[in-house]
């Protein structure tokens, strides 16, 4: 085995590295956890990559306007046709597509470059949806609170009571929400039970494409190593939106995509929102592509990706304007009245080493344009996407943004990113100052 390819393995092997134990009991794909190569290098959580990219972002803008503030200057904000630049520079740097929005008061800069799909010639559209991921979660949060502000339960329900079997008794519904269970992410757990090579990168993209169903997140749920006794500590877990998703559906005896679609998306205005569960799309639509690195065939195209694999975790499709709409509807009482926005607002967990401070479905980062003040929302990664959504408390000054073309290779095969978002990113906070 050549270096490059050795590395290859060791980055696929650290990717699944939270899939661990792999021995399923009864199942025809199950792996035994020798067969999976120790890795010697740590990647991170997915979200918690992205997470931290977005604060360092968040930090820069704040200290780029405390700057200017201090020298007299006042807020120096990028003019459009500098957020156009740093969209195409995205671009030009190696991401397929970039969408970009920042909404200030009645004012408004949209932008977009690169294609609908990798090898494709449609140009990217300010207005073209994508996979969200992680920024479903604030959405299914606001349906939970929903459901508290009814009285079905209250945040120290246990997940027992409502789902008998499925978690450890004393889980509650708060814990899930600020990732306080110790609940395993169990999506590459999945993955990884599916794969008969966890040195491959092929099987690993093409077991991406099969089916997830709610038996298998639960059967994941329980197989799969937790991360820390309930209530101990701060691990990201995408399984414990998944419960949350079923949780939902148990009690009010409707669908996720019936709840989002009549008691989310409606009153939000996001018309052009959606929840999949079945591979492909319709209509204008950024499409997923990955890149691990020189293996493999480069660069994998996701078309076929199966959003069942996320479920209530991260499956929506949406726009930067849809986003946008979603986040401002959040904090001005239209999905959930001031006291429980109040609440989710409210960070469970502070001075995480890599994450935000992390409330109910929703975290905070430093706001550039109010000296101690905050800016709230979520971030996504799947595993072509990634996506930014934050709004200040007020509703007045929203940033959203999707790109596609994700590079999975930094920083164990590769030393530098294909492309480096904090330029736009940074940009784009500063701009609602």
């Amino acid at each position: 085995m050549d270096r490059t390819t050795r590395r290859a393995a060791l980055a696929l092997s650290a990717t699944l590295a939270l899939a661990a134990p792999l021995a399923v009991a009864g199942s025809a794909h199950a792996v035994s956890t020798a067969d999976r190569p120790s890795p010697t290098v740590t990647v991170p959580d997915v979200p918690d990559t992205v997470s931290a990219m977005v604060a360092d972002a968040a930090r820069e803008a704040r200290a780029d306007v405390a700057a200017n503030r201090t020298l007299a200057q006042g807020p120096k904000v990028p003019t459009g046709t500098q957020l156009d630049a740093a969209v195409d520079a995205l671009v030009a740097d190696g991401a397929v597509a970039v969408t970009a929005r920042v909404e200030k008061g009645s004012k408004t800069w949209s932008g977009a470059a690169g294609t609908r799909e990798r090898d494709g010639h449609a140009p990217a559209k300010p207005r073209d949806r994508f996979r969200v991921a992680s920024n479903t979660k604030p959405m299914i949060a606001a349906l939970v609170m929903q459901e508290v502000e009814k009285g079905t339960w209250t945040l120290d329900t246990p997940v027992e009571d409502v789902l008998p079997g499925v978690m450890p008794a004393g889980v509650t519904i708060e814990q899930l929400l600020s990732h306080r269970s110790g609940a395993p992410t169990a999506t590459d757990w999945i993955l990884a039970s599916r794969m008969t090579d966890l040195n491959s990168w092929d099987e690993y993209f093409a077991v991406m494409g099969q089916e997830v169903t709610p038996a298998d997140h639960i059967q994941a749920l329980q197989s799969a190593s937790w991360m820390n006794e309930p209530g101990e500590d701060f691990s990201y877990s995408n399984a414990g939106y998944v419960v949350l998703g079923m949780m939902l559906e148990e009690v009010t005896g409707r669908s996720v995509e019936n709840l989002l679609r009549y008691r989310v998306f409606a009153p939000a205005r996001m018309w052009q929102s959606a929840y999949p569960d079945d591979p492909g799309v319709r209509g204008p639509f950024l499409q997923e592509s990955t890149y691990p690195g020189p293996v493999g065939q480069g660069w994998y195209d996701l078309d076929h990706f199966d959003p069942s694999l996320f479920d209530a975790a991260g499956a929506v499709t949406s726009t930067t304007e849809d986003l946008a709409d979603f986040t401002e509807a959040l904090v001005t009482g239209r999905l959930v009245d001031a006291e429980t926005t109040a609440d989710m607002l409210e960070p469970r967990t502070a001075g995480h080493e890599v994450f935000p401070d992390y409330g109910l479905g929703v975290y905070r980062l430093p706001d550039p344009c109010v000296p101690g003040g905050w800016l709230y929302g979520h971030d996504g990664a799947s595993f072509g996407t990634l996506s930014v959504n934050l709004t200040s408390p007020d509703g007045e000054r929203q940033v959203s943004l999707g790109v596609t073309g994700r590079d999975v290779a930094y920083p164990v095969l590769t030393e530098e990113p294909l492309y480096d978002l904090n330029e736009l990113l940074v940009g784009m906070m500063r701009a609602t100052c």
